[in-house]
């Protein structure tokens, strides 16, 4: 269903693996990553909204440090060179691939016959650029899955212009109640804001294969989210 295409963005080019929909696109979404790359979970992750009939790129955001990055969370070495990476990014400037992506992923949109709406979804440590890209892009609609950091950019809440929807598990072991309380009561008053929370639940409870999934409460989670995309987007 998918493959890897070129964007150019502002410091230079990189890539996106890209999946498209059978028929003519809804609109488009652009899905950032979590620290482990664009991995085989976020390509499915890309794959499940084409699927839902979106236009889905999915931006190497590791490209200044290495391109192509592609690990897993099933070893406490891939864990050590993820959190490196991590650390290493540099989120402003994955903001504005994100922004270049859209930009792409719109026309693109638009070349199928589709809706030239774009937005944007992200988990973990992309649910953190994410909120940052509706802070300050012209994404059409946001997601976050248990964005961590989301907390600390709070005071770029004004920047918010369209429909933003967050993901957070009560029981996250990254993210401390306290950041979860804070982002619920700072945001409680934006009517553009909507924040789930789910108890019970653990830090990427969506991630197939890894130890804290929850199938229902990933389809609890991503019907949300369907439903978000399909209200604004298409």
């Amino acid at each position: 269903m998918g493959e890897w295409v070129e964007i150019d963005g502002p410091d230079g080019a990189f890539k996106a693996y890209v999946a498209r929909p059978s028929g003519t696109p809804k609109g488009a979404v652009v899905v950032v990553q979590e620290i482990f790359g664009v991995n085989a979970v976020m390509r499915g992750k890309a794959d499940w909204l084409a699927r839902e009939g979106f236009l889905a790129a999915a931006p190497d955001l590791f490209w200044r440090i290495k391109p192509g990055i592609d690990l897993t969370d099933q070893s406490e070495a891939e864990w050590k060179q993820a959190l490196d990476y991590m650390n290493q990014l540099d989120k402003n400037a994955s903001v504005n691939d994100v922004a270049a992506t859209l930009a792409w992923a719109r026309i693109h949109s638009s070349t199928l016959g589709g809706v030239s709406k774009a937005g944007v979804m992200g988990y973990c440590m992309g649910g953190y650029i994410a909120f940052l890209a509706a802070c300050r892009t012209d994404t059409d609609a946001t997601v976050a899955y248990h964005g961590g950091g989301i907390h600390t950019a709070l005071g770029e809440a004004g920047g918010i212009k369209k429909p933003v929807m967050l993901h957070n598990p009560l029981e996250d072991s990254f993210i401390p109640i306290e950041a979860l309380d804070t982002i619920r009561e700072t945001l409680s008053g934006n009517p553009l804001v909507i924040v789930h929370e789910y108890a019970g639940l653990d830090h990427a409870f969506t991630r197939e294969g890894g130890k804290h999934y929850d199938r229902a409460g990933t389809d609890l989670a991503d019907n949300a989210t369907i439903n978000f995309f399909n209200q604004h987007l298409t």
